[in-house]
């Protein structure tokens, strides 16, 4: 027979926030916004206070302010908020057999056989109880048996609280929710729904499995399923970074082609040792450019795998070269490494040279010592923010809004 499956999904509620709260309490209670504090930032997280005026997570700081005007605005910090998501992990990992990290707030959990031992539900409510009183930060959790229903569970359950959805009840706990909390449907998909008429997980449910998939494709096909409450996907423990990248957003936009390049060569030079301290090797390289206008191209090219910025930034300049050629005011700019794979960089005999290689390594030494931009080359002196926490530390950096400069 098979083990009836335990799932619990644990989220840190408005975590950011939260995090504040706990270094200045005089924070508690009031409408706080976290992100970018220029009129272009983007709202990384908001108190449950300044939801009340209608404001979310990615909305553009200054509409914002205009809805409501006393909030509280704070740039962030991603140090105090890894060291936050640090301490959480470490209780969840004493605790449990097998978790899986899939942000910097958020758990799954599978507690799958636990019942014969202690209840897993039980186990679920003893652990959220501890994080909150070890770390003082509020958490909610979604018990179900799987992780779809578990994560849905969870965000019906905030704040700080606690849902179990019990095997054969999960389509019943689903019907009247909007097939908008469903994860994996974004604002695209939704907007596609609604112009089918579904607004309600319940439509899905009633609605031929063939039809989904006619419609929405293989999209429509795992919409079905999830709204019929079926995810079979397992609690992995440990996920493989696949790409890391970095982009700016400009305070004003720009046409300073030398501030450009600069801050494109810094960003580029600034995860090529990101590669290097991860023992981590590319092959392709992707530069992203947004106009005034909005307008967005991106282009990318496949390169030998290679981790040396001799390798990687001519490769990062001639995308630039391309794609900078409507000269337009440019708003943002960004830099991506992908199809990552583990190793160091393989020396070419008769291209690679020895005295390059013996500079990287010592600048990188220097940079291990005294920061990511302690060492820079000249040209990519425009750019004076730029710093990233190391992504290969087995979680992805917070998100946190762009720097200002």
């Amino acid at each position: 027979m098979s083990e009836e499956r335990a799932i619990v999904h644990m989220d840190l509620d408005t975590f950011f926030v939260s995090c504040e709260r706990l270094q200045d309490s005089r924070l508690n209670h009031k409408p706080i916004l976290i992100g970018g504090t220029s009129d272009r930032g983007v709202v990384a997280s908001c108190s449950y206070e300044a939801r009340k005026f209608g404001i979310h997570s990615a909305m553009p700081m200054r509409m914002a302010k205009q809805l409501c005007p006393e909030a509280i605005v704070l740039r962030g910090n991603a140090a105090t908020y890894s060291k936050y998501s640090n301490l959480v992990t470490e209780v969840i990992k004493d605790s449990v057999p097998l978790y899986e990290k899939s942000s910097v707030d958020e758990f799954f959990i599978d507690l799958t056989g636990m019942d014969k031992f202690f209840g897993c539900h039980q186990m679920a409510i003893e652990l959220r109880q501890r994080i909150i009183r070890e770390t003082g930060l509020p958490i909610s959790f979604g018990l179900s048996t799987n992780k779809t229903v578990s994560k849905i569970a969870t965000g019906q359950a905030k704040p700080n609280n606690q849902i179990r959805v019990f095997k054969g009840t999960e389509k019943p706990f689903l019907a009247p929710l909007s097939v908008r909390k469903i994860p994996m449907v974004g604002e695209v998909t939704y907007k596609s729904l609604c112009d089918l008429g579904i607004k309600k997980i319940v439509t899905v449910q009633q609605m031929p499995m063939q039809l989904m998939h006619k419609v929405l494709g293989k999209n429509g096909l795992s919409i079905w399923k999830k709204a019929n409450g079926i995810d079979n996907s397992p609690v992995i423990q440990y996920h493989e970074r696949k790409s890391i990248s970095t982009e700016r957003t400009f305070d004003k936009d720009t046409t300073d082609v030398k501030k450009l390049k600069s801050i494109t060569i810094a960003m580029a030079e600034n995860l090529a040792y990101q590669l290097r301290r991860g023992n981590k090797l590319t092959a392709c390289i992707t530069f992203k450019i947004r106009y005034s206008d909005f307008q967005t191209y991106t282009q990318q090219q496949k390169i030998p795998y290679s981790s040396l910025d001799s390798s990687i930034l001519p490769v990062v300049l001639n995308l630039f070269e391309k794609l900078y050629n409507r000269r337009l005011l440019v708003r943002l700019i960004g830099v991506r490494f992908s199809h990552l794979v583990e190793g160091g960089h393989q020396i070419n005999l008769f291209e690679d040279n020895e005295k390059l290689i013996r500079l990287s390594l010592a600048i990188d030494k220097m940079r291990e010592r005294y920061g990511d931009r302690s060492v820079i080359s000249a040209a990519g002196m425009e750019a004076k923010s730029i710093s990233r926490w190391n992504p290969f530390s087995g979680e992805p950096p917070p998100l946190l809004p762009n720097r200002r400069r």
